[in-house]
């Protein structure tokens, strides 16, 4: 009988071979998949510029966390702010979704820095990309959270969906 032994650390992990999907996937090119997104996109801003959310005979659908508990996630209202910015009603917007209006350009920018990123595969490279500090990623997580939780309680309504802007 062979001793048994411990794979080292020199040892290559297995790998399982590329399935189809996995051969298909690497055939399209990488611009593909930004380019795809921002028609999405853009058809999506379309059909929220065309209906609006806020009709009751909308083709949106219930939160569905809103419609079990009665309280507001952190995205409700995101689909009526949206369709608000397609209409450039910033103020109407920030008062139906402050969360989505703030991260907005941030998300926007990601975007756009993959788009070019891909599109300029064989040009002068981009800067690296930025290290996101674990702290970082914490810290937005428990914005959303506070957020989250601020915004069903009666002394922070001015966060709920809906609530007119504050008038002065």
């Amino acid at each position: 009988m062979e001793p048994q032994h411990a794979p080292d650390a020199a040892d290559p992990a297995p790998t399982r071979p590329p399935g189809r999907l996995d051969r298909l996937v690497s055939r399209v090119p990488p611009w593909v998949w930004p380019v795809g997104l921002g028609v999405l996109g853009l058809v999506g801003a379309v059909v929220l510029h065309l209906f609006d959310p806020s009709q009751d005979d909308n083709p949106y659908p219930t939160c569905p966390f809103l419609f079990l508990t009665g309280l507001q996630c952190p995205g409700c209202g995101t689909t009526r702010a949206l369709a608000l910015l397609t209409h450039g009603d910033l103020v109407a917007a920030v008062s139906m979704n402050p969360l989505t209006v703030l991260v907005l350009p941030f998300l926007l920018l990601v975007y756009a820095r993959w788009l070019v990123g891909t599109l300029r595969r064989n040009g002068p490279p981009l800067r690296p990309e930025p290290h996101v500090p674990t702290w970082a990623m914490l810290a937005v997580l428990a914005g959303v959270i506070v957020f989250w939780i601020l915004r069903n309680l009666p002394w922070f309504s001015v966060l709920a969906a809906g609530t007119p802007p504050l008038s002065g």
